[in-house]
């Protein structure tokens, strides 16, 4: 059975607030109850002052060898002592012939009478006669002899108050408590109600708001203002809504920009193949050679997009195996040598410290970043200018800095350059026709090789481009296929 959470705080609080209640007017009642029947006990042992005389007078003369010997006589002390001097005084009447309230029971009295709820012992406290001794409270009297004890005289509670002047006032005690226990039941209902409303609201517009995300409702925003835990859970909804709102706008973006990507190429390769077929042009190797180039344009493209899509599930499938970083990116500047000097760019190495350096990593993807990278260079770079690879290590990192001189990139283009379809501003893309992922590539690479790709202002008025990668402290053994976490 589904119970709701604003039921269940509401019967949570309820017993909370109930059981509270119940334990202090359960002690309430208690220490009043004890409290009048001490209090009665007190008047009743003051009332025995008569019968203290009486025997401390007969224990001057005899001891206490005046006592029955019988156990049941002993027991029926001093009810069925004969000796008048014994006998517990009767108080006086009232003027009215009533009997006045919280006086004890006659002598001749029940059970619970006074002098059946009396009991006398020795000086060392053993019993002697009266009312055997049990478990229930009683209070007692000193009987003394030349300022010495001989005995004592003890009254015990009995179990009902003694008079109807303490039964009345008990019962108009229940009575109040009976009306106590309603009235915050009562209060506790409304006060379990209004807290529990006061939960159940913000709940239901989180449930609400789940709802609408699972609908595809990115937009939706809670109220903040609490300040508890509701009001934190709130925020971080808010939050969860905005990454989600973001992540919906970028695959839009990434599903438009990669038709758009796909369609330029393969526009091109319609066009030709249709002037082809047409008649307007021959089927000649100038005409195959250039619908072959947009083919494979077209399929470099989607290479990289494939390589994005399993990068980011998280199953690249490099093949991991020591090498030298510094080592990999001289020869890969060497085999850029003719083309960087084809855009007239001049290239400078420097190894560093890091030179022998080790890093765990796949040959072939970290060649394909290099790669992108110095295209990169050869690409934007102003003729005459000049590209710089140098390296940095320390215990635990390898850097590769890749500087090209100037045209710059602007600030606020900076931290969008590795993002998916990404193009910088006319100056740096003004005859590339790059389709915007080479860098992204490049970025998801590096990460899942547990490294960094940052890119800054280049001193030398371009672009700096910096590699860091984990440093191997020794080297690995047989080279391992498996993804890197990314």
């Amino acid at each position: 059975m589904r119970i709701s959470i604003g039921v269940r705080l509401f019967l949570s609080v309820l017993l909370a607030i109930l059981g509270v209640v119940a334990t202090a007017v359960m002690l309430m009642r208690e220490n009043v109850t004890r409290g009048v029947g001490e209090y009665a006990l007190s008047v009743e042992l003051d009332r025995l002052s008569g019968l203290a005389s009486t025997l401390e007078a007969r224990h001057a003369n005899a001891g206490w060898t005046f006592l029955p010997t019988a156990a049941t006589a002993r027991r029926q002390w001093p009810a069925a002592d004969v000796n008048a001097g014994t006998r517990v005084p009767a108080p006086p009447a009232p003027p009215d012939g009533a009997r006045a309230p919280g006086l004890p029971a006659p002598p001749d009295g029940g059970p619970d009478s006074l002098q059946r709820r009396i009991t006398l012992f020795d000086a060392d406290g053993r019993y002697l006669a009266g009312r055997p001794t049990g478990a229930e409270a009683s209070v007692r009297r000193t009987l003394t002899r030349e300022g010495k004890p001989i005995g004592y005289l003890a009254v015990s509670q009995p179990p009902r108050p003694p008079d109807p002047l303490a039964r009345a006032f008990l019962k108009k005690l229940n009575d109040n408590l009976l009306a106590i226990v309603l009235t915050s039941l009562a209060l506790s209902a409304l006060a379990a109600s209004l807290l529990a409303a006061n939960f159940r609201k913000p709940i239901n517009r989180l449930a609400h708001g789940a709802d609408a995300l699972a609908a595809g409702r990115f937009d939706t925003r809670l109220p903040t203002q609490r300040g508890d835990e509701l009001g934190d859970l709130a925020r971080s909804f808010n939050q969860l809504a905005v990454r989600l709102d973001g992540a919906e706008q970028a695959r839009r973006k990434w599903v438009a920009d990669t038709s758009h990507e796909l369609r330029t190429p393969v526009s091109v390769l319609r066009a030709q193949l249709e002037a082809v077929q047409d008649g307007v042009r021959r089927p000649d190797e100038a005409n195959v050679a250039a619908m072959l180039r947009q083919v494979l344009a077209l399929s470099a493209l989607i290479d990289r997009l494939y390589a994005l899509a399993r990068s980011d599930v998280g199953e690249p499938g490099y093949t991991l195996a020591p090498l030298a970083l510094w080592e990999l990116a001289a020869d890969e500047a060497q085999a850029f040598a003719d083309r960087l000097a084809a855009r007239q760019l001049r290239l400078a190495l420097d190894a560093g410290n890091a030179d022998g350096v080790m890093v765990a990593g796949d040959t072939g993807a970290l060649r394909q970043v290099l790669a992108n990278l110095l295209e990169n260079c050869a690409r934007y770079t102003a003729a005459g200018g000049t590209v710089q690879i140098h390296a940095q290590a320390d215990d635990l990192h390898v850097k590769l800095i890749i500087d090209d001189s100037a045209p710059g990139v602007a600030d606020a283009d900076l931290p969008h350059l590795a993002e998916r379809f990404f193009r910088t501003e006319k100056s740096r893309s003004r005859d590339t026709g790059g389709a915007g992922l080479g860098l992204a590539l490049c970025r998801r690479i590096v990460a899942d090789h547990g490294g960094e790709l940052a890119f800054e202002h280049s001193p030398l008025g371009g672009l700096r481009a910096t590699v860091s990668l984990p440093r191997l402290p020794q080297p690995l053994g047989p080279a391992v296929t498996a993804p890197l976490p990314a």
